[in-house]
């Protein structure tokens, strides 16, 4: 079976849904492809930052995202093994809501401005011709084949892609594991704690309907010896930090949350083209703790739409497209990258944690100034 369209977007996260919905808002046949069946659930912190909402508005989803009922977050409260804790107020007020229901609206979002969504679909092979790209497809024993004029990479950060002379990430060293879980019965004020302890960082952030999101990222080797379960591996991070452990002491995991990715990799260089264009995480990602991510990803929409919607008018030419978006990328995540695996690289030092936490005490704003530094500036994209 062989379907022409203008573009596809092939991962349909919040980067992809987000980008596919604005090409089609602009007149494109859009196909959107992701081998996932949805809704699921993912390894996220699922905490929209308040660089988020500007962001939402102007891809027409803030109204959609807000009736969910996410929960409205504040400040950031930072707890290290030896329990000092150290609070930071947030720019604007953050938004707490699961991916499960996030990427299910994002996907009615795409379906009514007219996407041609395929999931449950396996892309086997990406071949460029003289009219573009030729995506050969599988969803069960139905094969499927797209003649498109663009395609968009959106497949997240370990992506297996079948496009020729692509493999990324095969040197990719397995060290960091992130797993991910939610709870009922976790007590919590409208903020996002994240705790630290040998090995690792664990993320406690309220979401919809009351529950709690549970989100780690902890080094393989130090829990080389814990039980090898999603749920285990929470539980070992819990019992090598007090606070945490007292936290999540009444908790009660909901059946089904729970999800797991491997391996993490915190130190890929931004690549906004590789043989074709990526967004998301499939550009690059920021580490977790700074809780941007999700930010980031909309914003790698906003910066590629506009390019895409001027190629595809015949406006500017595939190479114009590929420099000026490499450059919009370079220009506004290097900074927020930079200073996210520094601070990243610091909190896994041992003893510099401590001092840093009692250096932010004596002088707030220079915790503050960190958290500002990793995040993305206002955009007049």
């Amino acid at each position: 079976m062989n379907h022409i369209r203008d573009v596809a977007v092939i991962g349909a996260g919040i980067a992809g849904s987000s980008l596919a919905k604005s090409l089609a808002d602009r007149g494109w046949e859009t196909v959107l492809i992701d081998s996932k069946k949805f809704p699921r659930h993912k390894v996220c912190g699922e905490f929209l930052s308040p660089e988020s909402q500007s962001m939402l508005n102007t891809l027409g989803l803030r109204g959609l995202v807000e009736s969910l009922q996410p929960s409205l977050i504040s400040r950031t409260r930072l707890i290290y093994s030896y329990g000092d804790a150290l609070e930071i107020p947030l720019p604007g007020i953050a938004l707490g809501v699961s991916r499960y229901s996030l990427d299910s609206t994002l996907h009615r979002a795409a379906l009514s401005s007219g996407v041609h969504m395929q999931t449950s679909t396996t892309v086997t092979s990406v071949y460029p011709n003289d009219s573009g790209y030729k995506i050969e497809t599988k969803q069960g024993e139905e094969r499927i084949t797209y003649q498109v004029r663009a395609v968009i990479a959106a497949w997240g950060a370990n992506c297996r892609s079948g496009l020729p002379g692509h493999s990324p990430n095969a040197t990719v060293k397995n060290t960091y594991i992130g797993v991910k879980s939610h709870f009922r019965g976790i007590e919590m004020e409208p903020v996002v704690e994240l705790y630290f302890f040998d090995g690792g960082y664990l993320g406690i952030s309220p979401i919809e309907g009351g529950l709690v999101n549970v989100a780690a990222l902890l080094k393989r080797k130090a829990f080389r010896n814990t039980e090898k379960t999603i749920l285990g591996l929470i539980d070992a991070a819990c019992r090598r930090n007090t606070k945490l452990y007292q936290k999540l002491a009444n908790a009660v995991p909901v059946p089904g949350t729970q999800a797991a990715v491997a391996p993490v990799d915190l130190n890929r260089k931004p690549t906004a083209w590789d043989l074709i264009p990526n967004i998301g995480d499939a550009t690059s990602m920021i580490p977790p703790l700074c809780g941007d991510g999700m930010s980031m990803a909309l914003r790698s929409a906003l910066l590629c739409a506009p390019l895409a919607d001027s190629y595809l008018c015949g406006e500017i030419s595939l190479s114009r497209w590929q420099h000026e978006y490499s450059q919009s990328i370079k220009r506004e995540f290097k900074g927020p990258l930079q200073w996210g695996r520094l601070i990243q690289w610091l909190f896994g030092v041992p003893v510099l944690p401590r001092l840093l936490l009692s250096a932010a005490h004596l002088t707030p704003r220079l915790a503050y100034g960190l958290v500002q530094a990793t995040r993305l500036k206002e955009s007049n994209s």
